[in-house]
């Protein structure tokens, strides 16, 4: 008796039925719905190449819901995170550099500098005179 265990906790995931996963099982069913939902009701209107190809791209959204995950987020978190960062949230930041140190220093730097001013405006006029 052989059990396979998933080196990694997180990679395990539990099959209910034909080996899908529980979401993955309602999605197919979704997706299956859909596309013969569409094939009944654009039979009569459009030819059957057409609505064969239709059935599939309505079918599509719901096979990717499913299936498909980018970095452990399911589809529907991945719109979300990629809405936000790309909608909800500004795309340029502006990085201004703060120097405390100058903030708080600035009266002593001006002072310092007055002094320097009046001590060297003394010293040409007493050498001019």
């Amino acid at each position: 008796m052989e059990i396979k265990i998933n080196r990694e906790i997180r990679d395990y995931h539990e099959s209910m039925f034909f080996g899908l996963s529980l979401r993955q099982s309602v999605f197919s069913l979704l997706a299956i719905l859909a596309a013969v939902g569409l094939y009944f009701w654009l039979q009569s209107v459009l030819g059957t190449e057409i609505v064969s190809w239709i059935c599939v791209c309505g079918a599509a959204p719901f096979a990717v819901l499913g299936f498909v995950t980018y970095h452990g987020m399911p589809a529907e978190r991945f719109v979300w995170v990629w809405f936000r960062s790309e909608v909800l949230e500004p795309r340029q930041l502006c990085f201004r550099p703060n120097n405390l140190y100058l903030e708080l220093m600035e009266d002593t730097i001006a002072k310092h500098q007055k002094e320097e001013y009046t001590h060297e405006s003394h010293q040409a006029s007493a050498a001019a005179g």
